[in-house]
């Protein structure tokens, strides 16, 4: 799980960096993160009802506060274990 990915997610959706989104969505190894950023995109360059994406955005920032607090629930059990 690479934080940095979400931490990207979030950064170019917040300032509208729709082709750096791209090229996340692309190297990312996160499968489900990769999905929501295409849902998204398409959404947002094709179609013509704002509230399809406002709710694939909302699917996509869910999804990213979702994965975040996963990764960090998990990193002080690992550096836990490497200490020992």
């Amino acid at each position: 799980m690479n934080k940095v990915d979400y931490d990207r997610a979030l950064y170019y959706t917040h300032r509208s960096e729709w082709d750096n989104l791209l090229i996340l969505m692309v190297r990312t190894k996160d499968d489900l993160l990769a999905k929501r950023i295409e849902h998204f995109l398409h959404a947002y360059h094709f179609s013509h009802d704002y509230t399809i994406i406002e709710q694939n955005m909302y699917t996509l920032l869910r999804y990213i506060e979702h994965a975040n607090l996963t990764a960090s629930q998990i990193e002080p059990i690992e550096e836990h274990v490497m200490k020992i």
